[in-house]
């Protein structure tokens, strides 16, 4: 029988949970783990799928009205997960993409037109084949995937000339190019970099290794004991999340745990990643007993970098970072007094970056869209031919006044004599439509691919 965490069994999450925690011996523990993922793992019916799709639809058609008013639910949905054929609209409008394509038509093709920094292009093109090399998207070299890839990171590099191109930027455009088109990536790609993650891909790197002073302090107050260990082996944090931040777990979680977190991390901004962060960190050096395995600063490293598949399973992964304790205020509060740290000891700050916006809901409210902006815009057209028109009736002599069983019986006899008189015509292959829909229809397509609303990404 199949058990829903999510809506029936969370006394059972508890008890193996609470289980694993007291757990001594490592063997033991992950046998629990296993037992516990049995009966974490989502497996969503058909039907509870097509009643998340239609409620997101009804989210999507009336987007501010959900942002301003039922925000909550809006997050409580992502936390379940956004439906995977809505995944790369919702993407879009969650991290203000949409609104920001609308409010600058035609920018990415004029980017996209440009031939690009020659410094930068010779960099992008060596890492393009480095970005999920098994997907089918970007496994052919050259290949429509890659083509894309580059336009969107070329762009960005035309974009925010000061910044260029960070490495970590290419898995994120990857990320996104799997559920939207190009410029939607662009866009997509635009609002994590200077939104979520400000400073992060900038020169020096400094947003990155602030934010890894934040997280091993709030380690110290999620779990004392690997805080301990890290700072008994001076173990700076840059050493081992620099990739886990910057490329927001995209290259270290399973895949469909990566797809719930960026789900929430788009919702509720980058406390998710701290989140994430901090629960593999308690998960691996938690406890006396996982610490046997670290004597010294490379064990850890190693141990950090293989993390078992139990504590990256989805079911698992997203319950540990709903329920942890670390709040927006706390990243803020400690991010003023690591700020402060950092200028006693090394002086200013060189990177300027904006301050960065937690969510969904800090986007939306810091930039009002307006409302055409958030207007969904069919594209896939199709223009049926045009009706013939009827010949005017000229009212004979014996024809019914009223247009009535007269008229019917005389155009029968009609036609029955012109099928005698006219000459037998083998049967032939349907005809091909008329030459104004065959293009109209043409037209159309490559127009929704064009990334207008990408209905065809469903």
């Amino acid at each position: 029988m199949r058990v829903s965490v999510w809506y029936s069994n969370s006394l059972l999450y508890e008890t193996l949970t609470l289980t694993i925690k007291t757990v001594q011996s490592s063997a033991l523990e992950n046998k629990w783990i296993q037992l516990a993922l049995c009966f974490l793992t989502e497996d969503v019916p058909a039907e509870v799928l097509r009643q998340r799709e239609a409620k997101w639809l009804d989210m999507l058609n009336h987007w501010d009205k959900w942002m301003a008013k039922k925000h909550k639910k809006v997050k409580l949905r992502c936390q379940k997960g956004v439906p995977p054929s809505l995944r790369g609209r919702a993407w879009l409008y969650l991290c203000g993409g949409k609104v920001k394509r609308e409010q600058n038509r035609g920018k990415f093709q004029d980017l996209d037109s440009q031939p690009g920094d020659p410094k930068w292009v010779d960099v992008i093109e060596r890492d393009l084949h480095r970005q999920f090399p098994f997907h089918e998207m970007f496994v052919a070299r050259g290949g429509h995937g890659q083509q894309d890839l580059f336009r969107v990171l070329k762009a960005y590099t035309l974009h925010r000339p000061e910044e260029g191109y960070c490495q970590a930027q290419a898995p994120i455009a990857a990320v996104l190019l799997m559920h939207m088109p190009a410029e939607d990536a662009f866009w997509g790609l635009v609002q994590i970099c200077e939104k979520y993650l400000p400073g992060y891909y900038s020169k020096g790197l400094e947003a990155i290794q602030l934010d890894g002073e934040i997280l091993f302090s709030l380690l110290k107050k999620v779990s004392p004991v690997a805080h301990r260990h890290l700072k008994k082996h001076k173990m700076e944090p840059i050493l081992y999340m620099t990739e886990w931040f910057m490329c927001a777990f995209s290259r270290t979680l399973p895949w469909a745990s990566v797809l719930r977190v960026w789900d929430m991390f788009l919702c509720e901004g980058v406390k998710i990643i701290f989140r994430v962060g901090l629960v593999l960190l308690k998960c691996m050096l938690g406890s006396p007993e996982k610490l046997k395995k670290s004597q010294g600063l490379y064990e850890t490293m190693e141990l950090l970098k293989a993390l078992p598949p139990a504590y990256m399973e989805e079911g698992f992964l997203v319950r540990e970072v709903v329920e942890s304790p670390v709040s927006e205020r706390d990243i803020e509060r400690e991010h003023v007094a690591q700020r402060r740290r950092w200028e006693e000891s090394r002086g200013e700050l060189r990177c300027r970056s904006p301050g960065r916006m937690h969510g969904a809901r800090a986007i939306i409210t810091a930039e009002p869209p307006r409302r055409q902006d958030l207007q969904q815009n069919p594209t896939i057209l199709v223009e049926s031919p045009p009706a013939a028109a009827a010949p005017p009736s000229n009212g004979g002599p014996g024809e019914d006044p009223a247009g009535g069983k007269g008229k019917k019986k005389k155009k029968k006899r009609k036609n029955k004599e012109e099928e005698k008189a006219a000459p037998s015509v083998p049967p032939s292959a349907p005809s091909d439509p008329p030459r104004s829909l065959k293009d109209g229809s043409r037209q159309a397509s490559e127009e929704s691919l064009s990334s207008q609303e990408h209905d065809s990404y469903l």
